[in-house]
């Protein structure tokens, strides 16, 4: 059991969170002549550590999920969820929003197109919000910062919310809150070739490629913003703030996420600089879950799609469960301490 739970740490310390990294780095800074514990040093090690992890990390998780993803396009999905009907529909539609784009903006589209495919609406908001929230490539990298136990249960909890979220659309019956326009259209039932190895491997490369162009600039901006916690911000602030002082953290870390675009790549600097500063866990996953669910730029397109009414459901069932989610995860961090 010994040898299990070492291998398992270093699993997670050495591969997913590149500790080795972090010290060979440390090493480069220390050789040019700058104190890796210092300000300017630490900020540098973190700047390139934490990209240069992320954008690893990043290229692999998304050759795999989108190696998966070629099985299920648009046309396949739409069948899949069009033989579940009621809560088990919303639950499909949520795990299967673990398999698409990395950030609410992208996921968009293809609700437009699922709603406009005739599924309830209830199983495409499930999809809506399960697929910006939680998806494969979160569950490693929070399992890299977080450990297992913390990954499992964000990605469960995001998935409950999808899934209740969804259910309580479905009940009000909001579907004339959805444009014409897409009410109205209905999309072709395209039939899918049978892809080749070689082929899905080239439609996953393509993804990773273009992903990486996408979330680069925010993936730099959210570590620049990290390394900026991480060695230019006393501890005392942070804690004052965002820690057990403050009850209202976690409501002020779900806010600050609208303004912001970006997904969970790009969030997570950020997280594991403010949780090293003494941020409650619960206001940092809160503000992971605002940003890449309920930000600015993804609430504009979705207007589009959807009128204010539902539009105002949609982001007040979010905004609850990220705050439900926030609490949880401090009262579980105040007990284990």
């Amino acid at each position: 059991m010994q040898a299990m739970r070492a291998g398992w740490d270093f699993f997670q310390s050495e591969i997913l969170g590149m500790k080795w990294l972090s010290r060979l780095i440390g090493g480069a800074v220390e050789a040019c002549g700058l104190d890796p514990a210092g300000r300017v040093g630490g900020s540098i090690q973190f700047f390139i550590y934490d990209t240069i992890k992320i954008m690893v990390l990043l290229g692999v998780l998304i050759l795999v999920i989108s190696y998966i993803q070629s099985y299920f396009p648009p046309e396949r999905t739409k069948k899949i969820l069009g033989r579940f009907h009621g809560l088990g529909a919303n639950c499909i539609a949520a795990l299967l929003g673990t398999v698409t784009p990395f950030c609410s903006c992208s996921s968009i589209p293809l609700f437009i197109g699922f709603t406009s495919a005739g599924l309830p609406l209830g199983v495409t908001f499930s999809f809506l919000i399960s697929s910006p929230m939680v998806d494969l490539g979160s569950l490693v990298l929070l399992m890299s910062i977080f450990g297992w136990r913390v990954a499992i249960i964000y990605v469960a909890l995001g998935l409950v919310i999808a899934v209740a979220g969804g259910t309580l659309i479905e009940k009000l019956r909001l579907e004339a809150q959805v444009e014409e326009f897409i009410r109205r259209g209905r999309a072709m039932d395209v039939p899918q070739e049978e892809l080749r190895f070689a082929d899905r491997m080239k439609y996953a490369w393509e993804q990773v490629v273009a992903t990486a162009k996408k979330v680069a600039p925010y993936v730099l901006i959210g570590v620049g913003i990290g390394a900026v916690i991480h060695n230019w911000i006393p501890e005392e602030f942070i804690v004052k703030i965002l820690g057990t002082g403050n009850p209202l953290g976690v409501v002020l870390a779900t806010v600050a996420g609208v303004p912001m675009y970006a997904d969970i790549f790009g969030t997570i600097p950020i997280a594991e600089a403010l949780l090293a500063k003494g941020a409650q866990l619960g206001v940092v996953l809160s503000f992971m879950m605002g940003v890449t669910t309920l930000s600015l730029p993804s609430m504009i397109m979705l207007r589009k799609a959807v009128k204010p009414k539902l539009l105002g459901v949609f982001v007040g069932i979010c905004t609850a469960g990220i705050i439900l989610v926030g609490y949880f995860f401090n009262a579980i961090q105040y007990l284990l301490m």
